[in-house]
């Protein structure tokens, strides 16, 4: 008898171990386009074609893109991945084109953009008008990226970084804002407890695949694998896969 409960609770045990241990890729981009000036920000590109052949690997093998508003949903859904694009740049209009042209009834493309407010409207930014159309689409979930995007541990005012923020994009899209990037990828303890007041995620930078550790506040410190200009295709399988 002992030795049979001993095996049934090894049975139960091990798919909640492994479900526990889920690694889940959650990607960050900025601009998609191609890049025409040198130097550093090269790697803050990705040309619109690599950016489609990785989004048709990602239909072709079966993953399901998530935004955070199915954040729950990660853990019934096959290969679950989240991508992010920080900035709101202009061209990140050529990923909703991607996106049009993948799009299938078993590949339903999604993305979370993460705005600048102050800088909605700027002549390489993304208008009022595009995040409204974009939000409409299904296809994005816009988000904060704060209002100025200051590194938020050097500053004492966070109403207008965190709350005007929030407010002013959801008038815009008429949805919830629930995430916020954090700028630089930098935070503390007093960054995180700002943003929960507002947000019910915050989005890190830091270079590893997202899994559950227990820890408090895990949520506002999730961790993003940057994509590079140089990320190679067989790179990016490594990253996802």
């Amino acid at each position: 008898m002992k030795k049979y409960l001993l095996l049934l609770f090894l049975f139960w045990s091990f798919p909640l171990a492994a479900a526990a241990q889920q690694k889940i890729p959650i990607l960050v981009y900025h601009s998609i386009a191609e890049y025409k000036g040198s130097g550093p920000s090269k790697e803050l590109y990705v040309t619109p074609e690599n950016f489609e052949k990785q989004m048709t690997y990602l239909r072709d093998h079966g993953f399901t893109l998530l935004t955070f508003e199915r954040w729950e949903d990660r853990k019934r859904v096959h290969k679950p991945i989240f991508l992010t694009f920080d900035d709101g740049y202009k061209n990140n209009l050529n990923v909703f084109e991607v996106f049009q042209r993948l799009n299938t009834p078993q590949f339903k493309p999604a993305g979370t953009l993460f705005i600048i407010s102050d800088f909605i409207g700027r002549s390489n930014r993304l208008s009022a008008a595009d995040l409204k159309r974009l939000a409409e689409t299904d296809y994005f979930s816009i988000q904060s990226h704060t209002a100025t995007h200051p590194d938020l541990m050097k500053i004492t005012d966070f109403d207008h970084e965190l709350k005007d923020s929030k407010e002013k994009i959801e008038r815009i899209t008429g949805k919830p804002v629930i995430a916020l990037s954090y700028p630089y990828g930098n935070f503390n303890k007093k960054v995180v407890e700002e943003t929960k007041k507002y947000y019910k995620f915050g989005i890190t930078t830091t270079p590893e695949l997202f899994y559950e550790k227990g820890i408090k506040d895990e949520l506002y410190y999730l961790p993003r694998i940057y994509v590079k200009y140089s990320t190679t295709l067989e790179e990016f399988v490594k990253i996802v896969e």
